[in-house]
């Protein structure tokens, strides 16, 4: 089974080598790496690893952190893809499909940005309504939003009283960015964790505004409507 680690290590050669030494040691093999964030003497990556039939999850926390100066923040069942550069291709997904892109890009965002899920909302004047959302986001029709109109990226309090009782019981982080403009919103759900970090959040917003982008220049270009019907 595969799961995927966050650790955080001391940015210094040979760091991420001894945890790769210390978790094939338990039988456990790395698919893939991706760096997090970067910074102040310390790297956050992401571990796609595949865990042996039988071997318990908190078996890969121990040999992580047997590594000096490693901390592990989360370990969840991962069953993504393994491409960690998918931007391009989701972009030209949209663009070739932009009647659908709201529809494309709230689906594509997760595999992404390694999230359990997404959608995108929006005040009409009349409520938040819920224009898109990917295969495993919640069943909700609406959702309430007090961060709307939103003017950048940004982590939310997965506890405040507007959060649904089982987003916060399966300790879902959340993040939001504008799409285009303040009153539209892709919201990102990472149930379990780990925690959103700022460069994920800068990625998400500055994939927010491509596809913004790529979406307002097909409206422009052609009969798309305009209330961003899916």
């Amino acid at each position: 089974m595969s799961f995927l680690i966050r650790v955080q290590l001391p940015d210094r050669p040979g760091t991420l080598g001894a945890v790769a030494t210390a978790l094939g040691e338990i039988g456990a093999d790395i698919l893939s790496v991706d760096v997090v964030e970067r910074g102040s003497g310390t790297a956050v990556d992401d571990l796609v690893v595949e865990l042996p039939n039988g071997r318990l999850p908190d078996a890969l926390i121990t040999a992580s952190e047997s590594v000096e100066g490693v901390e592990v923040d989360a370990v969840r069942p991962y069953a993504g893809v393994l491409d960690t550069h998918r931007e391009l291709e989701l972009v030209e997904e949209i663009a070739a499909e932009p009647a659908r892109g709201i529809a494309v890009f709230a689906e594509g965002v997760p595999k992404i940005i390694r999230a359990g899920w997404a959608m995108v909302v929006t005040d009409d004047g009349a409520g938040i309504r819920r224009l898109a959302a990917s295969s495993a986001a919640p069943e909700t029709s609406a959702v309430e939003l007090p961060c709307l109109p939103l003017h950048r990226a940004t982590v939310l309090d997965g506890e405040e009283d507007w959060v649904p009782q089982t987003w916060r019981q399966l300790g879902t982080e959340l993040a939001a960015t504008p799409l285009g403009k303040p009153d539209r919103v892709l919201l990102v759900g990472r149930p379990g964790g780990p925690m959103f970090r700022a460069a994920e959040v800068a990625r998400l917003a500055h994939l927010a505004g491509i596809v913004a982008v790529v979406l307002a220049d097909a409206q422009n270009g052609t009969t798309v409507p305009a209330d961003d019907t899916v």
